[in-house]
């Protein structure tokens, strides 16, 4: 006796997203040329991104150096080892959560800026703000890489 329904077969198209009441597919909101397109992270990363490139025009030492963007910085480890007592592990007590950090180059890696964009964010009010915060990081980091004074780096440093 032969069967008459035939085996399901899997739909080899992708599946179909909500069209409601017929207005037809969703799309993105905001096209990707508008700022509302841009999500925070990228923005910030933008920020970043100027203000190295404002610093490799006048120092073009900078070309091997890696400048990476974090969320958060690592917690500090205790006293004793663990990650327990994180705020008591930073040098100046709970208000002093770094910005950015300077590594030296080792194992065949570069020199290596970070800066952490959560602390950053909360620190400045204004899209200008964070601006000039960030520049600010990244022209300490880079002072320190350089062993020199950051108002050496960029003299419009710590002026607003």
């Amino acid at each position: 006796m032969s069967n008459p329904v035939p085996p399901h077969r899997p739909d080899p198209r992708p599946p179909r997203r909500r069209d409601r009441h017929g207005r037809g597919m969703r799309g993105p909101l905001a096209p990707p040329q508008v700022p509302l397109a841009m999500s925070r992270a990228d923005a910030f990363d933008d920020l970043v991104r100027d203000s190295v490139d404002r610093l490799e025009r006048q120092w073009p030492q900078l070309a091997g150096v890696e400048f990476v963007v974090q969320e958060v910085p690592p917690a500090p480890a205790a006293e004793d080892g663990t990650t327990d007592g994180w705020i008591d592990g930073w040098a100046d007590g709970p208000d002093s959560v770094p910005l950015g950090r300077y590594a030296a180059a080792r194992d065949g890696r570069p020199d290596r800026i970070v800066v952490y964009r959560r602390p950053i964010e909360l620190r400045a009010k204004t899209r200008d703000d964070r601006a000039l915060l960030v520049h600010e990081v990244v022209v300490e980091q880079v002072a320190e890489l350089l062993g020199l004074a950051p108002e050496s780096i960029d003299p419009r440093y710590g002026q607003d």
